[in-house]
């Protein structure tokens, strides 16, 4: 029998006159799939991924497994509960294709003038269309033994060993986790060796260039993905920051992994400010040994459509994991949130607080939030509060906050709340002498401020603070905006 890529769909065991071979990828699977659990789409986008991202032996075991979890796995529906409230059609409807490669000239005026490339005071690392671009990275400054930048830049054994240990023996996610398995060009890797501590944290910038103008339907794709392994009693913050070019329609498909070791700690900035017009999902998957933390600030403003998956498993006893998020549709928009937290040992800590607000009429938010505590996480304390704020008569909210408890030493809580600015606050703020409108715009900014200042820098609160307000208020000027 010829030679076939993992996503060629086959109907006979001998070559006929309508099919053609193709040579696979070392890595890839080539036992026929089964047609009838094959969706046509997703192989279809599948294969092109695979002819466009070099080969590499290192990604092989990843990509064979992404492949193979796509022979069966659907296009997503709002019949299939995760998107129930998230129309993916967006992206379905276009003509995805992906990003240029070799990637276009990331060292052009429009690009390194832009204000993503501002000066900042952090090592950072620019991923460009999914590509590291060395020549607009700064990693200066970081301690010995930190290792930053892409797999195959590695040289040290027992790095490159580590590395292979913790890389997933099986797929964690959904079809778009397996799709940026598949696509993913390189792996970056940030490694904090044993007893580290990264002072001032690291920046990593993701830059979406490529993409069509307004009336066309084609929608380029990049999967950039980070691999994050901090071992026991190391310490780094990660800021990540999501921008795109103009009004440009793109899909940027990112994963990041975070391996954090016993006594470890993470503190994870993730700053969301694609195109109107673009596509961003994103998946966060986070491990946590005994007595680490990790804490996840988030504010996301950008995309058409914009999805963040975050799965935080604690693997170990005593661990802290805190989650504060902030989205904002001010255009027709959906910002989703799918968020879940398993717990498995004693005394594990857990806080999440989301807020969202939706000022435009076709604007939509999405919540779902899953706290599961198993039969062994004793003396768990897990609280999750969402609350959203609806601007407008025909805006649409969603949340779906649930706790699924085993454990019976726990204490567990949960809470929502969706509804319009209140009566009596306005009151309050009129009654001494401050206009309704200038009332509303105070309480609108002071919705979200209670997770922005949660970031740990304070130049990047201020950042964010001067962008949301501009969102919500486009007349006013603020100096210094992203």
């Amino acid at each position: 029998m010829a030679a076939v890529s993992a996503f060629t769909t086959i109907f006979h065991t001998t070559p006929s006159p309508s099919f053609t071979s193709r040579k696979p990828k070392p890595g890839f699977l080539t036992r026929p799939p089964i047609s009838a659990l094959s969706d046509p789409f997703v192989l279809q986008i599948a294969e092109s991924l695979e002819d466009s991202v070099p080969t590499s032996p290192n990604l092989e075991k990843l990509r064979s497994l992404s492949s193979e979890t796509l022979l069966n796995t659907p296009w997503p529906s709002r019949k299939d509960e995760p998107f129930r409230f998230t129309d993916t059609s967006f992206i379905k409807q276009s003509d995805i294709k992906p990003v240029s490669y070799p990637p276009i000239d990331q060292s052009s005026t429009s690009l390194t003038n832009s204000s993503v490339f501002e000066q900042t005071h952090l090592p950072n690392l620019t991923i460009i269309d999914g590509y590291l671009v060395d020549s607009l990275s700064q990693l200066s400054g970081l301690p010995k033994g930190v290792f930053v930048g892409s797999l195959l830049g590695i040289e040290s054994s027992e790095i490159t060993k580590r590395v292979f240990e913790v890389l997933p023996v099986s797929v964690q996610g959904d079809l778009f986790w397996s799709l940026n398995g598949v696509g993913s060009p390189d792996l970056v890797v940030v490694y904090v060796p044993e007893g580290c501590k990264v002072e001032g944290g690291l920046c990593l910038r993701y830059v979406s260039s490529e993409g069509s103008g307004k009336g066309s339907r084609k929608l380029p794709v990049s999967n950039p993905r980070v691999l994050v392994v901090v071992e026991k009693g190391g310490e780094v913050g990660i800021v990540e920051e999501f921008t795109g070019g103009g009004d440009l329609s793109y899909w940027s498909n990112s994963v990041l992994e975070v391996v954090i070791g016993e006594e470890a700690k993470v503190s994870h900035s993730y700053i969301q400010m694609q195109s109107l017009s673009s596509a961003h999902i994103k998946w966060t998957s986070v491990r946590q040994e005994k007595s680490s933390s990790y804490e996840l600030v988030e504010v996301s403003t950008g995309g058409k459509l914009s999805r963040h998956n975050v799965h935080v498993q604690q693997v170990g006893s005593d661990t802290v994991t805190g989650l504060s998020t902030f989205h904002l549709s001010g255009s027709d928009q959906t910002q989703d949130l799918h968020s879940k937290i398993v717990l498995d040992h004693p005394r594990g800590f857990s806080r999440q607080l989301h807020k969202c607000i939706v000022a435009h009429s076709l604007g939509q938010a999405v919540f779902d939030g899953n706290i599961k505590v198993n039969r062994f996480a004793q003396q768990t304390d897990a609280g999750q509060l969402t609350r959203s704020l609806i601007l407008e008569p025909r805006a649409t909210v969603n949340v779906k906050p649930n706790l699924q408890i085993i454990a019976d030493d726990v204490k567990c809580s949960h809470g929502a709340a969706i509804c319009d600015l209140e009566e009596d606050q306005l009151f309050y703020l009129q009654a001494r002498g401050i206009d309704l409108k200038t009332a509303r715009k105070a309480l609108i900014v002071s919705f979200g401020a209670e997770v922005i200042d949660r970031f740990p820098s304070n130049d990047l609160r201020k950042k964010v603070e001067h962008h949301v307000k501009k969102l919500l208020d486009p007349e006013v000027h603020v100096e210094n905006s992203i």
